[in-house]
Parts: C-alpha cells; structure tokens; sequence
C-alpha cells in the first residue's frame, strides 16, 4: 500500500506531531549550550532554532507564501519551536494534501511537506537526543522511509542542481530489518549492477546518509567497491 506519491504511507501528520512532542520534550532535558557534534559548530540552542525556522519555511511553502522572518532572537527555545512546530502542524491539517504546494520535487502538492518535515524532525530529533547522551526509539520503518526520501528525492534534486555529480557506479543500501533495499542515481553511463553494496538497520544507514555516521559503523557491512562508497558520501547527497 502506498499513498499519492507512491510512497509507504508512514510519514503522516501523526508521526510529525508524534516527533515534535518528542523533540520539544527533548529541548527541555539537555542543556542548550551542548555541542551537537554531527552539525559542524552548533550547540543544542542552534539545533533547536533551525528546526524551529525550517517548520516555519515549510509551512509558507506549503501555502505557497513567503513566511515572516522570526528575527534573529534570543529566544525562549521551547516557546519558540512549540509556536513554529504548532504552526506546521495546523497549517498541513488545514490544506488538502493534494493541494497545489511549492515543493523540492515535480510533485507539487501539500504532502510532500508531510513527509518532508517527519524526516527533517525525525533526524534532527536524533541530533538532540543524541548530543544529550538520551536514547531515542523508534520503528525499523520510518527510519527505511528516511532512506527512501534522501536516495529518491534529494539526492536526485541535489544532481539536477549541480551540487552533486552522477556517481560513476551505483550504491546499493539493504535495510536488514526493514526489507528495502534501493539504488542510489548514477551518471547515465554507470553499470546497472552496483559498485558497492552497504547491510544494516535502516536507522544507520539513515544515518549514514545525513552524515551522521560513518562507512565504519560496526552496525554496517559494505562489500565491493569501498572508494566508490567514499565518493558517493563525499558528493553532497543531502542538503
């Protein structure tokens, strides 16, 4: 079963709400001046406004207006991402889901904001917990939904933009718990057998692929071409 954009139908406005909750309990548990080590030189409070303001631009996107600026703050970090997570939250519930929408993809519609911002929440939710030593559970699926977004929808975005190159071979991630498996976009010439194939929980290669994590990771297992990987994490897959 899939939804509109043929996708599995896990990042719903309930999973958001589920992780915004989460998150803003989060921001209240670690500290705001701890460093989020996979986000270059930012601390919690930086994490904390970033989400805040991406909630914000993508409910603007989705009514296909330009948002306010927020100002540069300070702010009070959990009033403010309540206001901007409650913001989103509301907007979606209040447009049709096949409503026409600015989006980063050829679909156009509000429900790519669904999935988009579940994902966006969902990994900078690991960020925060993570940075405050606290664990974060959550299902096999949605982290395999991860996976699916960033190898057919950002990556992709990322080529036609020319922030990244066609690899020259094929990475293939195989999600152990997950039962998916996907390819990621090669340049036109590129053999249609993969270079590389990477085993592990979808969450890690989740992980792997926003950077996160490493080719390393004792949860991973890569056969074949271990420069073609390199290459392939090195070329910007993501934002």
């Amino acid at each position: 079963m899939t939804d509109a954009l043929g996708h599995p139908p896990v990042a719903t406005t309930a999973v958001l709400a589920d992780l915004q909750d989460r998150f803003l309990a989060s921001v209240r548990e670690v500290d705001s001046e701890v460093r989020v080590p996979w986000c270059g030189r930012w601390r919690v409070r930086n994490l904390v406004e970033h989400l805040g303001r991406i909630h914000h631009w993508a409910a603007g996107q989705a009514r296909r207006r330009q948002e306010t600026p927020l100002g540069r703050g300070p702010f009070v970090l959990d009033a403010f991402y309540a206001a901007q997570a409650a913001e989103l939250r509301e907007t979606l519930a209040g447009l049709d889901p096949d409503a026409p929408a600015w989006t980063l993809d050829d679909s156009g519609v509000v429900r790519f904001w669904h999935r988009r911002q579940v994902h966006e929440t969902l990994v900078h939710l690991w960020d925060l917990r993570t940075a405050g030593g606290l664990p974060l559970d959550v299902a096999p699926a949605l982290w395999a939904d991860t996976v699916d977004e960033v190898v057919t929808v950002m990556h992709p975005r990322q080529v036609a933009l020319g922030r990244a190159p066609g690899l020259p071979g094929r990475v293939r991630l195989v999600a152990d718990d997950a039962h998916g498996t996907w390819d990621t976009t090669a340049a036109p010439d590129a053999p249609a057998e993969p270079s590389v194939v990477v085993h592990g929980p979808a969450e890690r290669l989740a992980l792997l692929l926003w950077g996160r994590t490493t080719p390393a990771d004792a949860a991973l297992a890569v056969t074949g071409d271990r420069a073609a990987l390199d290459a392939a994490l090195a070329g910007r897959i993501t934002p």
